[in-house]
């Protein structure tokens, strides 16, 4: 059976990540502190998005194809070994079994995840891995989960970063910064991971599970827009809580306001406890709703994950065969 996904919601080829840079601007007190977020219509609203839009049938296989490629596959454990790399980037360079692509009527080539993430010290075997597929590499810095290592130590590691291969660079800031309201040195801080990072893009990891409230993640990810924030990230995956639709909503109206402002538009990356095709479709539907189409691009829009490329690929193997299989015959790696 043959189920063609629709052309609209077919993977876009990503042009390459280097073309979309944030400059930054000077920093606004005034306009930080006056971020408000009220949080029970941030609730309510991240409750009813997936009840007031549902995606089905071919339509939701094409939206899970372009979930596929919105993916920063990652491996980011304390056993992570240069092989276990080795075999995440081979499912990078193919997410999707080539027979289940055929049976949907998509090309194998147009398929591939938006990047491969990994701690610093795996950099280069990743890097080797990934030659001449296109397909960026995404390196944790800056004290990963914590950054709370030696500021100077934490430069010296991006740079290192970069110079192993790293095309992409997730730091992490400085969380007490934000809870403590000091907005101008979280401000400095990104600045300088921005530097350090040179031609690589720079995604700002907020911790958002240990900001508190919703108006100091909207906050600290305003300040690292400011500074030069290529995309702003909800979560390093290690904090009891991760990445949640209204964390979502604030970090995306966020966003919204500061292309207003500045008509440059900035990422939005979502990590931490998205494991289910679900998940992800909830958080497609937010971007869609909040940011509009254009930020529903790899260049725009990722999700951190390890798990969920399965899920995905066993939803789109019923949606070609009609049967759904075991989550253990599409391993991650």
């Amino acid at each position: 059976m043959t189920v063609a996904a629709p052309a609209s919601a077919r993977p876009a080829r990503r042009a390459p990540t280097s073309s979309l840079r944030n400059p930054g601007v000077p920093l606004d007190l005034d306009g930080v502190r006056r971020v408000r977020v009220n949080r029970a219509a941030a609730d309510h609203r991240a409750a009813t998005l997936t009840t007031r839009r549902s995606v089905k049938r071919e339509w939701q296989a094409g939206w899970l194809l372009r979930a596929v490629t919105l993916i920063d596959l990652t491996t980011l454990a304390g056993d992570d070994t240069p092989g276990r790399v080795r075999r995440l980037c081979g499912k990078a360079r193919r997410p999707v079994r080539h027979d289940i692509l055929g049976a949907l009527g998509v090309p194998a080539p147009e398929v591939t995840v938006a990047a491969a993430c990994v701690y610093h010290g795996l950099a280069p075997a990743a890097r080797a891995a990934l030659d001449g597929s296109g397909i960026p590499v995404a390196v944790v810095s800056t004290g990963f989960p914590a950054g709370l290592s030696p500021f100077a130590t934490r430069l010296r590691e991006i740079e290192e970063s970069v110079a192993a291969g790293a095309e992409e660079v997730d730091i992490v800031i400085t969380r007490g910064l934000a809870l403590r309201g000091d907005w101008e040195r979280l401000y400095d801080e990104v600045a300088a991971f921005r530097d350090a990072c040179g031609d690589a893009h720079i995604k700002v990891i907020l911790g958002t599970g240990e900001l508190g409230t919703l108006a100091n993640v909207a906050r600290a990810a305003t300040v690292a827009m400011m500074a030069g924030a290529d995309f702003v990230k909800t979560s390093t995956g290690k904090e009891k809580v991760n990445a949640t639709l209204p964390v979502g909503l604030a970090m995306a109206r966020a966003v919204r306001d500061y292309f207003r402002a500045t008509g440059v538009r900035v990422g939005l990356k979502a990590a931490g406890g998205i494991g289910t095709a679900k998940d992800a479709l909830a958080w497609m539907i937010l971007v869609k709703e909040e940011l509009g189409d254009a930020w529903l691009d790899p260049g725009l829009f990722r999700i951190g994950a390890s798990s969920l490329l399965a899920d995905i690929e066993r939803q789109l193997e019923h949606h070609a065969t009609g049967r759904y299989s075991a989550f253990h015959r599409h391993p991650v790696g």
